[in-house]
C-alpha cells in the first residue's frame, strides 16, 4: 500500500511538473506570436497615414524620391525594383554555389576537409554585416570600377555580389544538415543498382532532402531582403531607377539612411516603406511555403 501511495505521489508530481513546463512553453510561444502581431499593428498604424496622404498608386509606382526637396516627392518604385533585382541576383549567384558546396561537404569531402570547410562556413556566418560592407567597399567597389571602367563601382552589381556571399552560410549549413539526415539505406540501394556515387547523391540524396534545401533557400531570401548595412556601403545609396552599374538604394537602406533626421510626412513615409518591406517578406515566405507544401503533398 505504501509503495502504491508513493508511486501515485510521484505520478502526480510528474504530471504537475509537465503541466508547468507545458504552460511555460505555451507562454513563450504566445509571446513570440504577440511580438509579431504588435509589430504588424504598429507598422500598419504608422505607415497608413502617409500612404493615405500621398496616394497608394503615387507612393508605390512613383519614380522619384525627393523627401527633402522644396516640393517633396515620395515614389518608392526605384526601391522596390532594386530590392527585387538585388535579391533575385543574390539568389541566382548564391544558391548554386551554396547548394554544390553543401553536397560536397556532406557527401564527397574527406573528413579533414569537411571539418575545415564547416569551420569556415561557421566563421562566415558570424562575421558582422558591417565587415562585409567594409571589405566590399575597399576591395569590390574599386575592382568593379577598374574592371568595367565606370565612374563609380558602388552599384547594384556590388550589392548583389555581397548579398550572394552573405547568404552562403545559411544555405550551406541548412542544406548540409538536410543531406546528412537522408537515410543511408537510400544511397545503398542506389549504389547496389549500379549507380555511381555522384549519381546517387544528385538523384537520390538531393531529392530526398529537397524540403530542407528549399528551407535553406527561404532563409537565404530572408537574409538578402532584410540586409541594410552592407548594401548601403557598396550600392551607392542613391535613389535612382536600378541599373546594374548604377548607384541604387534598397528598401532597407531607404529607411536606415533617413530615419535619424526625418520628421513629419517624411518620417511617416519611411514607416510606410517599412510596411511595404514587411508585406513583401510575408508574401515571399507565404509563396515559398505554399510551393513547399504542395511538393510534400505531391
Amino acid at each position: 500500500m505504501k509503495r502504491s501511495n508513493t508511486q501515485t505521489s510521484k505520478n502526480r508530481a510528474a504530471n504537475h511538473l509537465e503541466t508547468v513546463v507545458h504552460g511555460i512553453f505555451l507562454l513563450l510561444g504566445l509571446v513570440t506570436v504577440g511580438c509579431v502581431l504588435l509589430m504588424t499593428v504598429y507598422l500598419i498604424l504608422s505607415g497608413l497615414p502617409a500612404i493615405r496622404e500621398i496616394g497608394l498608386v503615387k507612393f508605390l509606382f512613383g519614380k522619384t524620391w525627393a523627401s527633402t526637396a522644396a516640393q517633396p516627392e515620395y515614389g518608392i518604385l526605384p526601391f522596390i525594383l532594386t530590392s527585387v533585382y538585388g535579391t533575385a541576383g543574390a539568389i541566382v549567384l548564391g544558391v548554386p554555389v551554396g547548394f554544390l558546396a553543401a553536397v560536397y561537404i556532406a557527401k564527397l569531402a574527406p573528413k579533414r576537409v569537411r571539418d575545415l570547410l564547416q569551420s569556415a562556413v561557421s566563421l562566415l556566418a558570424g562575421i558582422p554585416s558591417v565587415v562585409y560592407g567594409l571589405v566590399g567597399m575597399l576591395v569590390l567597389v574599386p575592382g568593379i570600377r577598374k574592371l568595367f571602367h565606370v565612374p563609380d563601382g558602388a552599384s547594384l552589381l556590388a550589392a548583389i555580389i555581397v548579398l550572394a556571399i552573405m547568404i552562403l552560410p545559411s544555405i550551406i549549413k541548412v542544406s548540409v544538415t538536410s543531406l546528412e539526415a537522408v537515410p543511408e539505406a537510400y544511397e545503398d540501394a542506389s549504389l547496389a543498382l549500379g549507380a555511381t556515387p555522384v549519381e546517387t547523391y544528385f538523384r537520390v540524396s538531393v531529392p530526398a532532402a529537397k524540403s530542407g534545401i528549399a528551407a535553406a533557400v527561404v532563409l537565404g531570401v530572408g537574409r538578402a531582403i532584410g540586409e541594410a548595412m552592407a548594401v548601403m556601403m557598396v550600392s551607392g545609396n542613391a535613389a535612382n531607377m536600378p541599373t546594374l552599374m548604377g548607384s541604387v538604394r534598397f528598401l532597407t537602406t531607404a529607411v536606415a539612411s533617413e530615419m535619424s533626421y526625418s520628421s513629419g510626412l517624411q518620417r511617416q513615409a519611411l514607416f510606410s516603406i517599412a510596411l511595404v518591406l514587411f508585406l513583401f517578406i510575408l508574401l515571399i515566405n507565404a509563396a515559398l511555403n505554399f510551393f513547399l507544401k504542395r511538393d510534400r503533398e505531391g
